[in-house]
C-alpha cells in the first residue's frame, strides 16, 4: 500500500516542500531510501524501524520502499525521521486519518520512539505557510519556537506513540501558543560605557556607528581601551524591531544556538578569535551552514587585534560586507544567508604598538612597520567608515572625567535609528548604511556649504567614490543624531575628522 506523508528540507533559508512516499509490498525484505539522501537520512531507517518496534507495533518482513520527492534535491539532516515513521505507519494501516494534505511532520527519532529536538524550524514553518500547510507536527522541545509563527497550527508532541494517537484521534492536543512582546523586554548588561574614564572623542565615533550601522576601525596602543570600548558596544544599540529578531532568530535557529525561550530579543555581538578560518567565519561545510558574519546578521562582528588575523581570510569579507548576502556553492548546492552585519575592528599601529605614542618609544624600523599594515589591503581599509585614532587617558585625571551611562547614549541611538526607519519603510532597509546610490540622491540633501566643502575635500584627501559615499551616509546619520533634515556643515566636518587617520 502507498502512502505519502509531508516534511520539508532546508537549503539555506530556503524550504523544500518533501513528499516522502513509502510502498509496502511483498518481495525479498529490505528497506530502501531513495532520492538524493544524505548518510544521516540513510541511517533513519534503523532509526524508524526500531522506533516502531518499540512502541509496541510488529515490523513484518517486507519490501519497504521511501523515495523522497523531489528526488533532484539532496536532502540533509535527520528532520525527516517522523514523516517516514508516519508513512511505513500509515501504509500498514496503523494510523487511520488520512486528511494530512496540508500537515507536515518534522522531528528525529530516538531508538525508544521519542521525538528530539531539530534545528531550523522556525524557518521551516516560514517557509511552509508559503505552500499552504495549515499544521505542523514536531518535537515537544521545538514548539515553543514554532509557535512565533501565528499563521500555522503547532503541535508539539512527545513521542511516536502519542503521534499515532493524536492522528487516530483517541487523544486530543492543544496547539501551542506564544506572546512575544518586544517591549516588555529587559536589556541586563553586566557592562556599561559609564565604566570607560575618558576617549570622548571614540565614543562619540562609536555612537554614530551604532546609530547608523556603521564600521568602524579602532587604532591605537596597548591598553587605550580599545577592546573596553569595543564590547560595550552592544549596550548602545538599537532596540529590535519585530522584522529584525525575526531574521535574526531564523539563522540562530539554523545553527542550532538558539537561547533557551527561543526568540533572539537582543542584537547579536560575535567575537571569533583571530585564528578563525575563512569557512568559519562566511560559512560553509558539506552542506553550507551559516558563519559568523551571518550569525552577526543586525548586530555587530567585532574582530580584535585584526591584523593577526590571516590576510586572506580577512579578504573574503570584502564581498559580504558590500553586498549584504553571502552566496556558498558545493557540489550540487548553492545557497546563501544575509550578513547585514556592522564591524567594529581594533589594531596596533605597528608591530610593538607604540607608534605615534607619547607614553612609549616605538622600537620598529620603518620596514617592519609598512609590513604590518600591508596586512590590512587598501580595498578593505576603505570599507570602514569611521576610522578613530584611541588616545592614551592622563590617568591623572580619571577621577574628574564625567561620563554617561549607556542607556542615555541609547536613547539617543534609539532616537535616530527610528528616523531611520520611518524614512526608509518602503524600502526593506534599517539604516543610513544601507543606502544605494538612488537613495543616497534622494535623501542624503546637502546644503550649499556643506556640498562645497564635501566636493572640494573629495580632491584635496583623494577620496574614493566608496570613500565619498560613505562620508556622506555618516554625516547623514550625524544629522539625525541632530534631528536635522538636511546635512549641514558641521555634519559634514565631524563625517571627515573620523574618515582618515594620516599617522597611524
Amino acid at each position: 500500500m502507498l502512502s505519502i506523508i509531508k516534511s520539508m528540507s532546508l537549503q539555506g533559508l530556503e524550504g523544500i516542500l518533501i513528499d516522502v512516499e513509502v510502498d509496502i509490498s511483498a518481495g525479498m525484505p529490505c528497506w530502501d531510501i531513495v532520492g538524493l539522501p544524505d548518510i544521516n537520512i540513510k541511517e533513519s531507517k534503523e532509526r524508524v524501524r526500531t522506533a516502531i518496534k518499540n512502541c509496541g507495533i510488529e515490523v513484518l518482513s517486507r519490501k519497504y520502499i521511501i523515495n523522497l520527492s523531489p528526488a533532484t534535491i539532496r536532502k540533509d539532516g535527520a528532520v525527516l525521521d517522523l514523516a517516514i515513521a508516519v508513512g511505513v505507519l500509515s501504509s500498514m494501516e496503523i494510523i487511520n486519518n488520512r486528511s494530512l494534505d496540508d500537515t507536515i511532520f518534522v522531528g528525529e527519532l530516538s531508538l525508544n520512539g521519542k521525538l528530539n529536538k531539530v534545528n531550523g524550524i522556525l524557518p521551516i514553518c516560514i517557509e511552509a505557510i508559503k505552500y499552504g500547510i495549515k499544521r505542523i507536527i514536531l518535537p515537544k522541545e521545538n514548539a515553543k519556537e514554532a509557535s512565533i509563527v501565528d499563521k500555522i497550527e503547532v503541535i508539539g508532541i512527545d513521542n511516536l506513540s502519542q503521534v499515532i494517537d493524536y492522528l487516530n484521534k483517541k487523544i486530543i492536543l492543544v496547539p501551542e501558543k506564544i506572546n512575544i512582546d518586544l517591549e516588555k523586554r529587559e536589556d541586563k548588561f553586566k557592562i556599561d560605557f559609564s565604566e570607560v574614564k575618558g576617549n570622548k572623542l571614540v565614543k562619540r565615533a562609536l555612537e554614530i556607528a551604532a546609530a547608523g550601522s556603521h564600521n568602524c576601525l579602532l587604532v591605537g596602543p596597548p591598553g587605550t581601551g580599545k577592546t573596553m570600548l569595543a564590547q560595550r558596544v552592544p549596550t548602545i544599540l538599537p532596540d529590535l524591531t519585530f522584522k529584525e529578531a525575526l531574521e535574526i532568530t531564523k539563522i540562530h535557529s539554523i545553527a542550532g544556538i538558539l537561547e533557551e525561550g527561543c526568540f533572539v530579543r537582543k542584537r547579536p555581538f560575535r567575537s571569533p578569535h583571530h585564528t578563525i578560518t575563512e569557512k568559519g567565519l562566511i560559512g560553509g561545510g558539506k552542506i553550507p551552514k551559516p558563519g559568523e558574519i551571518s550569525l552577526a546578521h543586525l548586530g555587530v562582528l567585532f574582530l580584535d587585534e585584526l591584523l593577526e588575523f590571516n590576510k586572506n581570510t580577512l579578504e573574503v569579507l570584502r564581498g559580504p560586507i558590500e553586498d549584504r548576502i553571502i552566496n556558498i556553492s558545493r557540489a550540487g548546492v548553492n545557497i546563501s544567508y544575509p550578513c547585514n552585519f556592522m564591524i567594529i575592528a581594533s589594531m596596533n599601529p605597528c608591530p610593538c604598538g607604540y607608534y605615534g605614542s607619547n607614553i612609549k618609544e616605538c622600537i620598529c624600523t620603518e620596514k617592519q612597520r609598512l609590513a604590518y599594515k600591508s596586512k590590512l589591503s587598501g580595498p578593505m581599509m576603505d570599507r570602514f567608515d569611521l576610522h578613530i585614532k584611541v588616545p592614551v587617558t592622563d590617568y591623572k585625571k580619571l577621577k574628574e572625567i564625567e561620563t554617561e551611562k549607556s542607556i542615555t547614549i541609547k536613547n539617543r541611538v534609539n532616537f535616530a535609528r527610528k528616523i531611520q526607519h520611518q524614512r526608509y519603510k518602503n524600502y526593506d532597509i534599517y539604516s543610513n548604511s544601507e543606502l544605494t546610490p538612488e537613495l543616497m540622491e534622494k535623501y542624503c540633501v546637502l546644503d550649499k556649504d556643506a556640498n562645497d566643502i564635501l566636493n572640494s575635500s573629495f580632491d584635496k584627501l583623494k577620496m574614493s567614490i566608496r570613500a565619498y559615499s560613505k562620508v556622506l551616509k555618516v554625516s547623514r546619520t550625524i544629522a539625525d543624531l541632530d534631528d536635522k533634515e538636511k546635512i549641514e556643515v558641521p555634519h559634514v566636518l565631524e563625517a571627515l575628522q573620523y574618515r582618515y587617520l594620516d599617522k597611524i
